[in-house]
C-alpha cells in the first residue's frame, strides 16, 4: 500500500490490550473530531466481525509488541496497514509514543505517512501452517532429567542444496523485523528492517565449529530436518508444535507483507535498539549521533517542484488502487458489472488524487473528469483524469493511465502520466525536460513519413487509418490519449492524431511531449490549446518536428477527398 492513499481512509479497527484505557479514549476523541468510525476489537477476538472488504481501514494497535502481533496475525492477510501504539514496556514494533497518537493520526491522515513492507515468513511442517512477523525457534526438549544431554540436532536445506548439521540449542529463522530478538543475543546480525526482503538461519549456541548465520532471500525454501525431539516456536509461541525425529519443517516469505505505517512521530530504528538494549555510549547520551542531517528547504519553495513530486505520490498510490480492481475485470461476466467496477475504479482514484492534493495545496483550483469543480483562489489549477482509458481497463487491457497536469495561470507547466500496469512514470516540468522513471526521454528524429509509425485515438470514419496506413510503416490505436502523447515523447511513436480532446486527457501529455521535443497543432497548423473552450471538437495532431509539415499536408488532402462526399450525402 502507497502512503498517499492512508488520506482516503474511511474507518480504523483498533485491536486493544486491557491496559489500554486511556489511549482508546484519546482515539475515540480523535476519531469522532474527524468523523471516522472506531471499531474496538479486544486483543483475542476477531476482526472479522467488523472488516468489510470494500471499505478502507486503517489498523490501530493499542499495547506492547504481543498487541502489535496479534495485529500483524489480523490485519496483514487482509492488507490493512498497522499504526502500533506503545502502550507496552519493553517494545520493539509498536514505535509511537501514547503521547503521539494524535499527531501521528493527524500525518497519517494527510496521506503524510509512508507504508512500510515488512518481511514475513510462513512456517508448514508436522503440527504447524501459518505465518509470523518476527521468527521461527527450534530448540532441544527440555529432558526429564535435568544433567541430560541438552543438543538438538538439525539438518538445514537451502533451495534443496545442504547447507549443514547445525547442533547446539536449536536454530532461529528469522525476518528482518525479528533480527533483533533472540538472533541477536545468540550472535546474529540486526538487518535494518524496512523494505527488507531477506530471511536469515541463526545457530542458537552452537556446538559445532564453521556454523554461522545465514541470509537467504525471501524466496529461498528453507528446509529443516530434525534428527530427535525438538520444540518448535512461531513468534514467541503464538504457534507452537513439537517435532519427532525425521520431521521436516518448510519455511519461505510468505506471500503477503505486513504493511506498517511509519510516521515522523516513530522511534528511529538504531536509537530505539541502542537505548532499549543498553548499548548508549553515556547514559546521560541519546544514541543519535553528532552530525544533523538536515533536509534544506526554504520558506518560498518552488510550487511547481512541489506540485511534480505529489503528483508522482498521488499517481502511484491510486495505481495501486486501479491495479487491484483491474484484476477482477477478466472474472466478470456480465457488462454491467464490470461498469459497476469502472465506476468504483474511477471513484476511487480520484478520491485518492484529490484528496491529497487538497492536503498538500488547499488553495489550488481542481478540475477532474469525474469530480465537481473545485475552484481556487491562487494562479494554480490542477487537471485530473483518473483513468484515462476505460475501455481497456473494463476489458482488462494494461493500456489505461492515470493523467495529473498542473496549470499556472491557465497554462500547463508540469505534467505527470502513469502506467499502473507497467509501473511506468512520465513527468516534466516546464523548461526542464521530460522524463521516464527519472531518465531523459525525447522524440525521434525521422523526416520521412513511410519511416514513421503512427499512433491513433478516436477515428470514428476510420479516415485517418485508411489514409495513413499505405503512407507510413502502420497505424495504432492504444487507447489512451494520455499515453499516445508519452509514447510519442518517448520515441515509441513518431506521431499521434487525436479526433478530440478534452483538457483533463491531454494536459499532463502535452507537457510531457512539448518538453521531449514533439510538435503539437491542430489540423489547421495553429499550435495547439489542451484547454480550449468546447464550442466545437478539439484536434490535436502531434509528431517528432521533422515530419509534422507532411502529416499536416496528408491530413489536409483527406479532408478535400472527404468533403465531396459529405456534400453528395447532404
Amino acid at each position: 500500500m502507497y502512503g498517499r492513499r492512508l488520506a482516503t481512509i474511511e474507518e480504523i479497527i483498533a485491536l486493544v490490550s486491557p491496559d489500554s484505557e486511556e489511549e482508546l479514549s484519546t482515539l475515540e476523541t480523535w476519531a469522532d473530531d474527524h468523523e471516522i468510525p472506531v471499531h474496538t476489537v479486544e486483543v483475542g477476538d476477531d476482526i472479522d466481525e467488523v472488516y468489510t472488504p470494500e471499505r478502507e481501514y486503517l489498523g490501530v494497535t493499542l499495547g506492547g509488541d504481543g498487541t502489535y502481533l496479534e495485529g500483524v496475525r489480523q490485519f496483514s492477510p487482509r492488507q490493512v496497514p498497522i499504526l502500533g501504539i506503545n502502550a507496552g514496556t519493553l517494545a520493539f514494533l509498536a514505535s509511537i509514543s501514547p503521547d503521539d497518537l494524535t499527531d501521528a493520526l493527524d500525518e497519517t491522515l494527510r496521506g503524510g505517512a509512508t507504508v512500510d513492507h515488512r518481511q514475513q515468513l510462513h512456517v508448514e511442517g508436522n503440527g504447524v501452517d501459518c505465518t509470523g512477523i518476527n521468527d521461527v525457534m527450534i530448540e532441544h526438549e527440555p529432558p526429564e532429567n535435568p544433567v541430560d544431554r541438552k543438543i538438538t540436532e538439525l539438518e538445514v536445506f537451502a533451495d534443496g542444496e545442504f547447507v549443514g548439521e547445525y547442533e547446539g540449542s536449536g536454530l532461529a529463522v528469522s525476518t528482518p523485523t525479528g533480527s533483533t530478538g533472540v538472533s541477536l543475543s545468540a550472535g546474529g546480525p540486526v538487518h535494518y528492517p524496512m523494505n527488507n526482503s531477506s530471511l536469515q538461519i541463526v545457530p542458537l549456541h552452537t556446538h559445532r565449529m564453521g556454523i554461522r548465520p545465514l541470509i537467504v532471500d525471501a524466496n529461498t525454501t528453507i528446509e529443516v530436518v530434525s534428527e530427535g525431539p525438538a520444540n518448535l516456536l512461531v513468534d514467541g509461541g503464538r504457534a507452537q508444535t513439537r517435532l519427532e525425529e525425521g520431521d521436516t519443517i518448510t519455511i519461505k516469505g510468505a506471500d503477503t507483507s505486513a504493511l506498517v505505517v511509519n510516521t515522523s512521530y516513530d522511534d528511529d530504528f538504531f536509537t530505539s535498539i541502542s537505548e532499549k538494549l543498553g548499548w548508549s555510549v553515556r547514559e546521560d547520551r541519546h544514541d543519535q549521533g553528532d552530525t544533523v542531517r538536515a533536509v534544506e528547504t526554504t520558506e518560498a519553495e518552488d510550487v511547481v517542484r512541489r506540485a511534480k513530486q505529489v503528483a508522482e505520490d498521488a499517481s502511484k498510490a491510486a495505481g495501486e488502487a486501479l491495479r487491484e480492481l483491474h484484476g477482477q475485470t477478466e472474472s466478470v461476466e456480465y457488462k454491467s458489472d464490470k461498469s459497476d467496477i469502472v465506476t468504483e475504479a474511477d471513484y476511487k482514484a480520484d478520491n485518492i488524487i484529490t484528496t491529497v492534493i487538497e492536503n498538500e495545496f488547499p488553495t489550488h483550483g481542481i478540475r477532474s473528469e469525474e469530480s465537481d469543480e473545485k475552484v481556487g483562489t491562487s494562479e494554480y489549477t490542477w487537471l485530473i483524469d483518473p483513468l484515462d482509458g476505460t475501455g481497456n481497463f473494463a476489458h482488462g487491457n494494461p493500456n489505461y493511465s492515470i493523467s495529473i497536469g498542473l496549470l499556472e495561470d491557465e497554462e500547463p507547466v508540469m505534467g505527470v502520466v502513469y502506467a499502473p500496469e507497467t509501473d511506468e512514470m512520465f513527468t516534466a516540468i516546464e523548461g526542464e525536460g521530460a522524463m521516464l522513471d527519472g531518465l531523459p526521454i525525447s522524440t525521434t528524429d525521422r523526416t520521412s513519413l513511410d519511416e514513421c509509425m503512427l499512433l491513433s485515438g478516436y477515428d470514428p470514419n476510420g479516415t485517418f487509418l485508411s489514409h495513413c496506413y499505405q503512407e507510413t510503416r502502420g497505424v495504432r490505436s492504444i487507447g489512451s490519449a494520455a499515453l499516445n502523447l508519452c509514447f510519442l515523447a518517448a520515441g515509441s511513436a513518431d506521431a499521434v492524431w487525436e479526433f478530440d480532446t478534452y483538457p483533463w486527457d491531454v494536459a499532463a501529455g502535452v507537457v510531457i511531449a512539448r518538453e521531449a521535443g514533439a510538435t503539437l497543432t491542430n489540423a489547421d497548423g495553429e499550435q495547439y490549446d489542451p484547454i480550449a473552450a468546447h464550442e466545437t471538437r478539439n484536434e490535436l495532431v502531434g509528431s517528432n518536428g521533422p515530419v509534422h509539415e507532411d502529416l499536416l499536408r496528408h491530413l489536409d488532402d483527406e479532408q478535400e477527398l472527404q468533403a465531396p462526399k459529405q456534400s453528395s450525402a447532404d
